[in-house]
């Protein structure tokens, strides 16, 4: 079962991977890079600024921090645990994907996902009720994700874990904030 669902893993990926033509890869390198992102982090830090009062603002910005440092830290010791090859350091389906980035860390699980679902999620519970088109801030987890599939960099298992571990966490933060603010938290 677990070979079928690992075959299953790396033909998906090698299927993504390879829907990429030379006149995309551009437009997801810039896509993946952290610091192209810098200006929507600002967004949100400016919303929640204006959104809350100064207090609330600033407690937000430390539970935030609490939630980097967790998601940072969880990905890279579940990393070194589990020592997942990364696609592009797999020999057995190296030759069948493009390769444009070569990492030499271990893939299990996306770091990338995580932290932006996690961040997103983060955001989106403080400010779905203030924003009318908040929902929208998920376009960014879901195109930062699929950037690292179609670099090959990770195995769709690992960003899907990433994500559910990000979006998990991002809820026990904004929930952990509520309760030791005493806040009402909004389901």
């Amino acid at each position: 079962m677990l070979k079928k669902i690992t075959a299953l893993d790396a033909d998906l990926l090698i299927y993504i991977n390879n829907l990429g033509s030379t006149w995309q890869d551009s437009f997801w390198y810039y896509i993946t890079q952290i610091w192209f992102w810098a200006p929507l982090y600002i967004a949100f830090l400016l919303l929640v600024a204006k959104c809350f009062k100064r207090k609330k603002a600033l407690n937000i910005y430390y539970t935030l921090f609490g939630l980097l440092a967790t998601t940072f830290g969880l990905t890279y010791l579940v990393k070194i645990l589990v020592l997942r090859a990364r696609p592009v350091n797999n020999d057995l389906i190296f030759k069948s994907l493009r390769v444009m980035i070569q990492p030499v860390d271990y893939s299990f699980f996306s770091g990338h996902a995580c932290n932006s679902f996690a961040i997103t999620t983060f955001f989106y519970l403080f400010l779905r009720q203030k924003i009318k088109y908040a929902w929208l801030f998920y376009a960014w987890p879901l195109l930062f994700s699929y950037s690292r599939l179609y670099f090959a960099v990770h195995f769709p298992s690992d960003v899907f874990v990433g994500a559910v571990i990000g979006t998990s966490l991002a809820f026990l933060f904004y929930y952990l904030h509520k309760k030791y603010t005493k806040q009402e938290v909004v389901a």
